[in-house]
């Protein structure tokens, strides 16, 4: 695959870079209910609480992150994908993409995870790659070892990583494609 530019889907007549944690927790309440009750698309299946686990994933992820020497400079990431992964697009009616590349993801203010941040963080195996967030030399050992999730999960029934998340912690990154 090879393919190292960061992927963002979204609905088209929405935008991109969307995020609910950018909302106080009250509006992210809302539009997750909102998302639930048009129950057209894979979001629609998110549980009650999601907010709250979303939230302190977000934190662990962030601390994570500062550890290895990432410098964030938001609270809470926008996801990518790293690779294209024409799954997601199901997940809109009018799905459309954007496309940052591998250049532009600064090492300072993006991680990744060898999958999505939930199942990643929360999905109990003895697989090497759970509950670790990765910088941006780490990921492509990752890759180097484990292939790319995209290729030998894109039906999603080898586990629940279907891609690679890329967390993007800095504005000025997404700035220009809004």
């Amino acid at each position: 695959m090879a393919d190292l530019n960061a992927y963002h889907y979204f609905e088209k007549s929405l935008g991109p870079f969307r995020n609910l944690s950018s909302l106080s927790h009250e509006e992210a309440e809302t539009v997750t209910q909102q998302i639930r009750d048009q129950g057209r698309n894979f979001a629609s299946q998110r549980s009650a609480d999601y907010m709250t686990i979303r939230r302190a994933l977000e934190h662990k992820a962030y601390e994570q992150f500062k550890g290895k020497g990432g410098t964030p400079t938001n609270p809470y990431p926008h996801y990518m994908t790293l690779g294209a992964c024409e799954w997601l697009s199901s997940w809109y009616t009018e799905p459309d993409q954007v496309i940052i590349p591998w250049e532009d993801l600064s090492a300072e203010v993006v991680s990744f995870t060898y999958g999505d941040l939930f199942p990643t963080m929360r999905y109990m195996d003895d697989k090497p790659y759970r509950k670790q967030i990765y910088t941006k030399d780490e990921i492509l050992e990752i890759i180097q070892a484990y292939g790319w999730p995209q290729e030998w999960n894109c039906q999603g029934n080898q586990g629940p990583e279907r891609y690679i998340e890329v967390q993007v912690w800095d504005e000025r990154i997404i700035r220009p494609y809004r």
